[in-house]
């Protein structure tokens, strides 16, 4: 069977599902570390790449051809925007990433890829500038195994960026571009990299922060990481079966 590949930036982002892998888990290590184990009878591979973009790529790359995955899940903390209606500890899923830093900045505004007139991805007829669509499919099924357990998600655009939004003003300029609910530093580059490839992504991200002027006191990581991989822990344990049914719920261990 092919596994489920799950991407993350750090190790506390992981860790949890590390320890759900139990007696099954083995360490592998070539430029990075990289853990194989099984969730009941679904073999995974888990991975926590580093931050950003370039180590998100890179790191989905070489496992997506090592390991050629069923779905790809990244995981992780993000931060909302105000006017998305989150709040910390909420969880969220990509139905797009967007690519909020490519573009030129000229005299008279930020432009984007598509204004530039360059593609950051071309398959077959299809041009894809900014925006990176991630799978429908894996999202809605996302999305009914929430409203039944009664776990607080919603779905819309996230935003990539290199310059994480330290400030209000900063989140409100991306959200009336873009129309994104929060902002993460690797979702769009994994997805693109898995859209490359054909293989279905899914982003599910904890609300660790909002969008204001930066104060790490108000944040809660452990908080949105816990939630974020309790989720995606839920949600292979359904992926097999079409509706979820109570009590069939792996433990999951604190």
């Amino acid at each position: 069977m092919k596994p489920i590949l799950i991407l993350a930036a750090v190790p506390q982002e992981t860790a949890l599902l590390k320890q759900a892998l139990g007696d099954t888990a083995r360490l592998k290590s070539d430029s990075f570390d990289y853990t194989e184990g099984n969730f009941g009878s679904q073999p995974v591979v888990i991975c926590a790449g580093g931050i950003g973009k370039i180590n998100a790529a890179s790191v989905a790359t070489a496992l997506i051809e090592r390991y050629h995955p069923r779905l790809v899940i990244n995981t992780g903390c993000a931060g909302a925007y105000l006017a998305s209606g989150l709040s910390i500890g909420d969880l969220a899923v990509a139905s797009d990433e967007i690519l909020g830093d490519e573009g030129v900045l000229m005299s008279d505004d930020w432009h984007d890829l598509k204004f530039m007139g360059i593609p950051s991805l071309i398959l077959g007829s299809r041009m894809y500038h900014n925006a990176i669509p991630l799978s429908r499919h894996a999202a809605e099924k996302a999305m009914q195994l929430a409203d039944y357990v009664g776990i607080r998600m919603v779905r819309g655009c996230f935003i990539t960026v290199s310059t994480c939004s330290g400030c209000r003003q900063r989140g409100e300029e991306l959200v009336q571009r873009f129309q994104g609910v929060c902002e993460n530093m690797e979702g769009a580059a994994i997805a693109q990299v898995g859209l490359r490839y054909g293989i279905d992504c899914l982003e599910i991200r904890g609300i660790s922060n909002l969008v204001d002027e930066r104060d790490m006191k108000t944040w809660d990581i452990p908080r949105a990481v816990d939630a974020a991989q309790r989720f995606v822990l839920k949600y292979i344990e359904e992926l097999e079966r079409p509706v979820p049914k109570r009590g069939l719920n792996r433990p999951i261990p604190d």
